[in-house]
């Protein structure tokens, strides 16, 4: 026995001294309550469930596999003995866990191996224990460790079954996703990386990590967080107009083989300095067109007139010959008229020259085919045989004419009733909808009583209508209101239905 416990003991210290030779999140230390059953597995009735401590040293092998060590002390309840008896134990058992992850919730085991037992008066017996647990994790390295076993022994009646509860604690750093950093020092503790990116993926493998990367799916450069520079000249490709000639920084990455500020590919003689207004060619007069084309080189002119200058009255940089408003300052667009907006067309011909547009100088902010200077509704979609301004939909035209017949007044007076107020509600979100109509209220009689009268009723009636609209927020300026009194039937005044029918008041939306 002693040469049992002695191999024990050095395989504990070996383990120990792995522990601080390897990643110390492969060990962990744990300790539980022990309640120890003799009577079940042996057929002995009246055996009490006595209690025990175990502390135990866990090493993992692999991710699925562990290697523990359980030393343990307690008392026990065994046949023919009227004292429970004392009893200390260690065991090497291996655990077979399903682990997702160092993150898990929860962690099952499969457990076995064998171990040797002391016993007051009995002395040493081997045991085999065979069982299962869970791991409950309860905080960063912190677990719940529920374990029940079976332990079958070499000595008559000493098989037993032990269930325990306690404490396991992971030692050192976690490493969740298993690259080899640990959680505290990754950067992306959930995603496999490596050491050379602070444990995050590096798809391109340029040592930039992904999440620093702007191009993770091309090898770049870390100076351009993981960018491509093709031809290596400072800027990265995306930014480089010429991506496989080496050129300048301040030229976008192109070259400039004369060094007057303008690429080569933009310069007419890229050997030769010039400037920018002759596309990179000499021009000595400055006047925008190159030496070599311009027929009075050394006399500011005008590209119009080959590089000599002209007649131009207002002084415009529009000849005369060419200018339609000669006497008026204008733009070359313009063809030497003003044009306040800037949009080619001058003032005197454009239909907004106050606003910059393509249709007729003017703009079609709702984009419906309908310019501005024409459209009576410029921020609604709608179409030109509607002045710009969208038709109202089935639905909102009859409730126009719903309105007429069911706006009500109080008997012989302009007092509208209040459930008309929720008819007038609905023209009232129509109007909200349409901002580019107007809307003519107009209010009608039948012929009963006196004709001036009627009028004065009908023309009361719509303005109450008018009224009411304007206090829910509309322009008194999109409204007018007029009375007709009995001079408009729409029905025979001599049946009280067709009366009833010539007592109303219309609404007539229109576009001005």
């Amino acid at each position: 026995m002693r040469k049992v416990l002695f191999c024990l003991g050095l395989l504990f210290v070996a383990s120990l001294q792995l522990q601080a030779q390897t990643d110390p999140n492969k060990n962990a230390f744990s300790a539980k309550v022990l309640f120890l059953d003799y009577g079940t597995p042996n057929d002995v009735d009246d055996q009490n469930i006595t209690n025990g401590l175990e502390l135990t040293y866990i090493r993992e092998l692999l991710p699925w596999l562990n290697f523990a060590i359980p030393a343990k002390v307690g008392v026990i309840d065994v046949d023919n003995d009227i004292n429970n008896r004392t009893f200390f134990s260690i065991d090497g058992v291996l655990q077979l866990q399903y682990k997702k992850s160092d993150t898990a919730f929860i962690t099952p085991y499969l457990m076995g191996g064998g171990g040797i037992t002391l016993e007051e008066e009995l002395g040493s017996n081997v045991q085999i224990p065979v069982g299962a647990g869970f791991n409950f994790k309860v905080g960063t390295r912190s677990y719940i460790n529920l374990q029940g076993e079976y332990r079958i022994s070499q000595e008559e009646n000493r098989n037993n079954i032990q269930l325990g509860v306690g404490y396991l604690h992971k030692l050192g750093r976690m490493d969740a996703d298993g690259d080899g950093v640990v959680d505290n020092l990754d950067k992306c503790p959930r995603d496999a990386g490596s050491p050379e990116t602070d444990g995050c993926p590096d798809t391109d493998l340029d040592g930039v990590a992904d999440i620093e990367d702007k191009c993770p799916a091309r090898p770049g450069k870390k100076r351009f967080k993981g960018c491509p520079d093709t031809d290596d000249d400072g800027v990265m490709d995306d930014e480089d107009k010429c991506p496989e000639v080496a050129g300048l920084a301040s030229l976008m990455g192109c070259p400039d083989s004369d060094q007057d500020g303008i690429t080569d590919a933009d310069d007419d003689c890229p050997q030769v300095k010039g400037t920018a207004s002759a596309n990179g060619c000499p021009d000595r007069d400055g006047d925008g067109v190159a030496d070599a084309k311009d027929q009075c080189p050394d006399q500011a002119g005008t590209a119009a007139n080959n590089g000599c200058p002209f007649k131009d009255r207002d002084n415009d940089g529009v000849a005369d010959s060419q200018d339609e408003c000669p006497d008026e300052p204008g733009t070359q667009a313009a063809n030497g008229c003003p044009d306040r907006d800037g949009d080619g067309v001058g003032d005197a011909r454009d239909r907004c020259p106050d606003d910059a547009g393509d249709m007729e100088g003017c703009p079609d902010t709702d984009g419906d085919g309908v310019h501005d200077g024409k459209d009576a509704c410029i921020n609604q979609a709608g179409t030109a045989e509607n002045k710009g301004c969208p038709e109202l939909n089935k639905e909102e035209q009859e409730v126009l004419s719903f309105a007429m017949r069911a706006v009500q007044f109080e008997t012989g007076k302009a007092r509208l009733k209040e459930e008309s107020k929720e008819v007038l509600d609905q023209i009232v979100k129509i109007m909200q909808r349409y901002p580019g109509y107007a809307l003519a209220i107009n209010g009608h009689t039948d012929n009963v009583g006196d004709a001036e009268n009627n009028k004065i009723l009908s023309e009361d009636r719509a303005r109450a209508c008018y009224a009411y609209l304007v206090s829910e927020g509309i322009s008194p300026k999109r409204i007018s209101f007029q009375g007709f009194g009995e001079e408009q039937p729409i029905a025979t005044n001599d049946t009280r239905s067709g009366r009833t029918l010539n007592r109303r008041v219309e609404f007539n939306l229109y576009i001005e």
